[in-house]
C-alpha cells in the first residue's frame, strides 16, 4: 500500500459545520484517502480541481464526490445548508491540488456565511493548516461580503445565528 507524504487532513468546526481540508490524493493514495474520510464520516467530497483519482472507488464507499469550480460561493453555502440539515452529524472533504488555497477558501466562505468575521475565519483554519491562503485569497476573503446564506428564520421568523435547525 501506497503510503502518503501530504500532510494530514485537518478538521475544520464550526457551529454545526464540519469539514475536512485534504490534500487531492492519487490512485496510488487512495486507500489510506477513503480510510481517513471514514474515520471523520465523511459523507461528500468537494473538489475543486480536475480529478487525479478514480471516484468510483470513493463513491462505492458511499461518499459522494461533487466537483465545484464555477459559481463555487453559491454553490458551496448551498451544499452545507442541505447537507447539515438533512445529516447534521455528517462532515464534508473540501480539496484541492495540495489543500492550501482554494479548499481552505471554501471553508472560510462557509464560515463567514455562517457568522463568523473573516479575520476569525483566516485565523481560525490557519491555526490548524499552516500555509493555508495566498494573497489574492486573502484579499478576496476580506472584501467578500456575506449574504448570511447560512443563516435561517425560526418558526416565529426571527433570525436564528445557528446554521442548522
Amino acid at each position: 500500500m501506497a503510503q502518503m507524504n501530504s500532510p494530514a487532513p485537518v478538521e475544520v468546526t464550526y457551529k454545526n459545520m464540519r469539514f475536512l481540508i485534504t490534500h487531492n490524493p492519487t490512485n496510488a493514495t487512495l486507500n489510506k484517502f477513503i480510510e481517513e474520510l471514514k474515520k471523520y464520516g465523511v459523507t461528500t467530497i468537494v473538489r475543486v480541481c480536475e480529478a487525479t483519482y478514480d471516484t468510483t472507488l470513493v463513491e462505492k464507499e458511499g461518499i459522494h464526490v461533487l466537483f465545484l469550480l464555477l459559481l463555487f460561493v453559491h454553490n458551496i453555502t448551498n451544499l452545507v445548508k442541505i447537507k447539515f440539515r438533512e445529516e447534521p452529524c455528517c462532515c464534508i472533504s473540501v480539496h484541492c491540488v495540495a489543500g492550501f488555497g482554494r479548499a481552505p477558501v471554501l471553508v472560510a466562505l462557509a464560515l463567514i456565511e455562517g457568522g463568523i468575521k473573516y479575520e476569525d475565519a483566516v485565523q481560525f483554519i490557519r491555526q490548524k493548516w499552516h500555509g493555508a491562503f495566498n494573497s489574492k485569497q486573502l484579499l478576496y476573503l476580506e472584501k467578500y461580503r456575506p449574504k448570511m446564506l447560512l443563516h435561517f428564520k425560526d418558526s416565529n421568523g426571527h433570525r436564528n445565528n445557528c446554521c442548522i435547525q
